[in-house]
């Protein structure tokens, strides 16, 4: 499986293998035995953009780590889940008021419109 590691602000080359060796060692991430594992990275040495009034603090260095894995399909279910929750509350209703979404419109062509997506996919 490939592996992106995106740096940004003050970090050196020198971290970042350390970093990789790390990931490596501890093996809180696992990786398959039959597939070579390699690691892409990038480093932008222009501190992480905040985005004033944001949630997020302004710091000096950030990593975004992209990887492929088969695990993901689970990780959307759980989201996936987690929607209809809230949709059975009627949470989220009230954006499409805003656009002039009758409810009816919402079910069928916005939220849920990935369900017919799953069926489609489950049928094959």
């Amino acid at each position: 499986m490939a592996c992106c590691l995106l740096y940004h602000g003050d970090v050196v080359p020198k971290d970042v293998n350390a970093a990789i060796a790390t990931i490596k060692t501890k093996h809180s991430i696992q990786f398959m035995d039959w597939c070579p594992t390699g690691f892409r990275v990038g480093i932008n040495y222009q501190l992480p953009t905040v985005v004033p009034g944001g949630d997020l603090a302004k710091v000096q260095k950030a990593v975004c780590m992209l990887s492929n894995t088969t695990a993901i399909t689970e990780a959307w279910a759980r989201l996936d889940h987690k929607f209809d929750l809230m949709y059975s509350k009627q949470a989220f209703i009230h954006g499409g008021d805003a656009v002039g979404q009758t409810h009816t419109q919402l079910v069928s062509e916005g939220f849920h419109g990935d369900k017919k997506v799953k069926k489609t996919q489950n049928k094959s």
